[in-house]
């Protein structure tokens, strides 16, 4: 059985998709690119700003979802620039405490809305 996950404190999906799809215990999260809830536009300012809107997405999502950041299994960054890669492990370490999620991070030519960066995740629940 699966379970749209909606709040409304991450951004309105965008197109043709959910926020999160819980199934059981896991949870599936869209991706999140750095648009403010409030006002649905990407915020603006340094890639800081940024990367934390995104996990601010994401932590709202797993909130929604019954869970925090710590339930997340697997985390995907896409970036359009890997010269960018620094600052998410740095920003990452303090959203997040050992043990850490399994992650990728790929680069990419662009995302949606000329976002900087975009994470998606999976989330698992006790």
């Amino acid at each position: 059985m699966r379970e749209i996950i909606h709040t409304d404190q991450a951004p309105a999906a965008i197109g043709t998709y959910s926020q999160a799809v819980k199934c059981g215990r896991t949870v599936y999260l869209s991706g999140q690119i750095p648009l403010d809830p409030a006002t649905g536009q990407l915020v603006e300012g340094a890639i800081e700003l940024h990367i934390r809107r995104v996990f601010d997405n994401l932590r709202a999502l797993c909130v929604a979802s019954g869970g925090d950041l710590a339930h997340i299994a697997k985390l995907n960054v896409f970036l359009t620039d890997l010269g960018h890669f620094g600052e998410v492990n740095r920003i990452m370490a303090e959203y997040f405490q050992a043990p850490y999620p399994a992650r990728a991070a790929l680069g990419v030519a662009a995302l949606p809305r000329g976002a900087q960066v975009e994470m998606d995740a999976v989330v698992v629940l006790d």
